[in-house]
């Protein structure tokens, strides 16, 4: 049985909300490694926003973390949090998800590379914005927990992918809807200024056997909405797009699947115009270093 969630410990001790910032495994530290302090400890690790520290959000390369290896684990005093090193942030997204978007070539993931981006994944099968597998916590519970840890520096674009946990372990509207919107508003904090999208439930659709599935899709819709994200639904895909034929199980798409559902999704990330970055395209520290000294 898991520990009760880190929002209802720091709601209940009283903490600030400022400490809801944090947590992703992958990619696991060099051998030997240790956590390191931050670079500029003692002042904020991290962009304040679009224009901090002379790059806008999705371009800003935190002083010295481009020299440190992959993998390598920081204390980020600005979240008060252990965060992970990754190369290349400026053109990186960061996906938050289930078993849906966890396997190397995942749908979600395939979509994101196609549309520009290199991936970052922190999430666990199993789990969802209130679901956990018994071993790592519901997305918020996980982020607060240190499950796994975000990356240090500021992603291109966070992605949030899940809810069929949720229904097949019969969480409720309210609950969903609650920790969704702490989730969304804890990420914001920690990268502010970065595009959050959100992807639904993969379902057959309501009048095709969806149930559940389909009415956490039409949810969560409603809560990207509140926020002002853009929401990819997916809770009629199965059918409407005959991806039923290409399903591993009840709920998972075999290898075909995987490619027709990561075109369809690389689709609909281009009609909401969430391309990544040119690839060429140079952050502000390394267009300074290319300036020839007088």
């Amino acid at each position: 049985m898991r520990k009760p969630s880190a929002l209802s410990r720091l709601a209940a001790s009283g903490i600030a909300a400022g400490f809801l910032l944090g947590g992703c495994g992958l990619p696991p530290a060099p051998s030997g490694s240790s956590t390191v302090q931050a670079p500029g400890a003692g002042a904020p690790a991290v962009a304040a926003g679009p224009g901090a520290a002379g790059g806008a959000a999705g371009h800003y390369i935190p002083p010295g973390t481009d020299r440190l290896p992959a993998g390598t684990v920081l204390y980020n005093p600005a979240s008060g949090r252990d965060e992970v090193v990754v190369p290349d942030m400026r053109h990186t997204a960061l996906l938050i998800g289930d078993s849906q978007s966890e396997p190397a070539d995942s749908w979600p993931r395939r979509a994101l590379t196609a549309v520009g981006y290199k991936v970052h994944f922190c999430g666990r099968g199993g789990t969802g914005y209130v679901a956990d597998n018994g071993h790592t916590g519901n997305f918020l519970d996980a982020l607060l927990d240190g499950d796994w840890k975000l990356p240090y520096g500021t992603p291109a674009l966070v992605v949030i992918q899940g809810g069929g946990n949720d229904a097949t372990k019969g969480a409720t509207d309210a609950e969903i809807v609650s920790n969704a919107d702490s989730l969304i508003e804890t990420l914001k904090d920690r990268y502010p200024g970065t595009e959050i999208a959100m992807i639904g439930t993969l379902a057959r659709g309501a009048k095709h056997g969806g149930g559940r599935r389909t009415e956490v899709d039409a949810l969560l819709g409603t809560v990207a909405a509140r926020h002002d994200i853009p929401f990819i639904s997916l809770g009629d895909w199965l059918t409407k797009y005959n991806l039923i034929v290409d399903l591993a199980d009840d709920v998972h798409m075999d290898a075909d699947g995987r490619g027709n559902m990561g075109r369809l999704l690389e689709s609909r990330l281009r009609k909401l115009r969430l391309e990544g970055p040119p690839a060429d395209e140079l952050g502000p520290l390394e267009a300074a270093a290319q300036v020839p000294e007088n």
